[in-house]
């Protein structure tokens, strides 16, 4: 398995080769290191076309496989593939996940326990104090908090699951040597320091680029039982999270804002969508038939 995840962790190093194109390779070839040791003719056959296969071996050519992986060893990132025991059992079964997950700290069994709190960057002061009141209530109930380490509500869900000694995973749009936004460098060290995780589809040297955040925000809420959405305006991201999360089939929650604020157009169009209302925690324990554990 180790060799097999070594050739993983190759095709995730290469622009070009997402998710979607990398099965399909490992399933016509029956391996990921059958597929990445193809000859050019192989790789059309199955489906690449002419430029992405000569970047591909240019690519290959160049990249020493074993030092890469011994280089993120030696920096605490731990790689998960699919096969792997450990791999997030939620995420496995949603429709597109990630091939290779990196991690840094740890992520754990009860992890399967987690739901996604979202929202507005430009948070009001209601949106955090009730960000702050349901997490707290949320890891009371041994709920993981899963965000994506953004500034406002994001960064409000992560810190008061810190406070009040509860585990939280923060998922970044870029590799794991680098921290987007920078500001919240010290939040990452303390996540990892108090037994949490931040994971990435990304390997190091990637940074953030535009099509990054619905991919990470597939990874937020595929993560979780469900997504709770406080306060976001007419094109918030956490509006996409929600629908990624409908299309996974899991549960969407939405708390109900001021009819004054823009911040409240994003949970009010969900909760006419059909997303449960929420008031306070029981909302969510009772849709998710989840109990003091």
């Amino acid at each position: 398995m180790k060799d097999e995840k070594k050739y993983y962790l190759g095709f995730s190093a290469f622009v070009g080769i997402g998710p979607k194109k990398f099965f399909l390779l490992k399933d016509y070839f029956g391996s990921a290191k059958k597929a990445y040791l193809a000859s050019s003719f192989q790789l059309i056959k199955a489906g690449l076309n002419q430029k992405l296969v000569n970047d591909f071996v240019k690519f290959r050519e160049k990249i020493n496989l074993d030092s890469y992986f011994l280089r993120l060893r030696e920096n605490g990132i731990e790689c998960q593939i699919l096969e792997d025991k450990n791999y997030p059992e939620n995420l496995k079964n949603i429709d597109n996940p990630p091939f290779l997950l990196f991690v840094k700290g740890k992520l754990k069994s009860k992890d399967n326990f987690s739901l996604a709190v979202v929202g507005s960057r430009r948070m009001s002061d209601y949106g955090k104090l009730v960000t702050q009141k349901l997490v707290k209530d949320l890891v009371g109930y041994n709920l993981t908090i899963v965000s994506g380490l953004a500034y406002g509500i994001d960064t409000v869900a992560h810190k008061t699951a810190l406070k009040n000694k509860g585990r939280t995973v923060a998922v970044l749009p870029c590799g794991l040597d680098k921290v987007y936004p920078p500001e919240n460098r010290n939040l990452v060290k303390e996540i990892i320091k108090k037994g949490g995780a931040v994971v990435s589809e990304y390997p190091p040297g990637f940074w953030v680029s535009r099509g990054n955040f619905p991919a990470r925000n597939r990874i937020v809420s595929g993560l979780s039982l469900g997504t709770l959405v406080i306060e976001g305006a007419e094109r918030s991201g956490s509006l996409i999270t929600a629908r990624l999360a409908g299309e996974q089939g899991r549960e969407v929650f939405a708390v109900p804002g001021p009819v004054t604020s823009k911040n409240s157009f994003t949970p009010s169009l969900l909760i006419k969508m059909g997303a449960k209302l929420v008031w306070d925690v029981n909302d969510i324990l009772e849709e998710l038939n989840l109990k003091k554990r």
